[in-house]
């Protein structure tokens, strides 16, 4: 894959196997600290695709979102 370089922009390809698995690649979890027993959160809109961030990071959001001022 030959793409535009962008500063703290990454992108990745892995293959899906036969159960639906795939593996985060080793560079990606150390950039995003993904750890053996971490939850994930699996997001999907049907135009822009899928995301996976750490189930801490939307934590954090909905806190922001939800506080009390």
């Amino acid at each position: 894959m030959n793409l535009p370089k962008a500063e703290g922009k990454y992108a990745w390809t892995v293959t899906m196997g036969e159960k639906g698995q795939i593996v985060i690649p080793k560079q990606a979890r150390e950039i995003f600290g993904y750890q053996p027993g971490d939850t994930l959160i699996l997001l999907g809109d049907i135009e822009r695709g899928l995301a996976i961030p750490l189930r801490g990071t939307l934590d954090q959001l909905a806190q922001q979102v939800f506080r009390d001022e």
